[in-house]
């Protein structure tokens, strides 16, 4: 791999359709993506994605993040100001700024669908210990480990957090967390998702053994494919970065994919092609010289 002055190879070849075509739309992930280990988003990249929409291209933030953790990038909204949050459970309108966010689209998982989930993975996996995340509100089980920088709504059993009269009944769930104490993280993904696959899709994004759980069929492709079909944008004409097995199926979708130089393996194997790692400005790297190729 180059210096952060250059973007490595890709897989597909430059004469492929997906490499000759335009870009229209940048969907990048936040964290380990966009961001520096230090949660910032360099002057450098800052720089590129204004010039990014300056020149057309529409730029999506596409993360697992709920909606009242996108303050990070909110200052940066350019443009249309849209993200996808939650893996894809969500979209949501940043211009309103931080505290003030508008969803735009929500694509819940169903009370029925979580609780059998809890079960499932109960089953498969004794020691799990649960989270829910909703629109507005996040609760967790009592033995819950301090993973967030927040403070709870409620602490409760999950069976209770998601009973049809649970708290915060009246919003929706967006996506279920899953933390093991012990297990490998790769190994908890793997046994999990097959043990409740008809109720919902599993994911990670943590270095620790902590599943994301959404609704069947929601992942951030599946909402970037319909928010793209929306704008009459084609795979083809769009980049997409990540690091991590969430960003996989986006990673794929894309017509242009860059698994970042500190990229976890499957998303390395996603990806048609690699740049530098996050805190070396990888993604600004590429979009440089995306601008620099279509403006010739």
């Amino acid at each position: 791999m180059r210096e952060n002055d250059r973007v490595t190879s890709a897989t597909r070849q430059p004469g492929t359709p997906a490499a000759a075509t335009p870009a229209r739309l940048i969907a990048t992930d936040l964290d380990g993506t966009l961001l520096r280990d230090d949660k910032s988003v360099s002057p450098r990249t800052v720089a590129a994605l204004a010039a990014a929409e300056e020149a057309g291209i529409e730029v999506f933030f596409v993360t697992g993040r709920p909606a009242r953790w996108m303050d990070v990038v909110s200052e940066h909204v350019h443009g249309h100001g849209l993200a996808i949050c939650g893996n894809g459970a969500a979209v949501v309108d940043l211009h309103g700024g931080p505290g003030a966010h508008r969803f735009v689209k929500v694509r819940e998982l169903s009370r029925e669908n979580a609780l059998k989930a809890v079960k499932l993975l109960r089953d498969a996996a004794p020691g799990t210990v649960f989270a829910v995340e909703q629109t507005y509100g996040f609760h967790q089980e009592p033995d819950y480990p301090k993973l967030h920088m927040e403070i709870p709504d409620n602490l409760l059993p999950a069976e209770e957090l998601l009973a049809p009269d649970g708290p915060d009944a009246d919003q929706p769930v967006l996506k279920i967390l899953a933390y093991h104490p012990s297990l490998d993280p790769d190994a908890f993904l793997t046994l999990a998702r097959p043990a409740v696959a008809e109720h919902a899709n599993v994911t990670r994004s943590s270095p620790s053994a902590l599943l994301e759980l959404s609704g069947p069929g929601v992942s951030k492709a599946s909402t970037l494919a319909l928010c793209c079909a929306e704008r009459g944008i084609s795979p083809e004409e769009v980049v997409a970065f990540g690091d991590m097995p969430n960003d996989v199926e986006m990673l794929t979708w894309a017509g242009r994919s860059y698994a970042m130089g500190n990229a976890h393996p499957d998303a390395v194997a996603a990806a048609s092609g690699r740049t530098v790692a996050n805190n070396d400005d990888g993604v600004a790297v590429v979009i440089e010289h995306l601008l620099a190729r279509q403006a010739r």
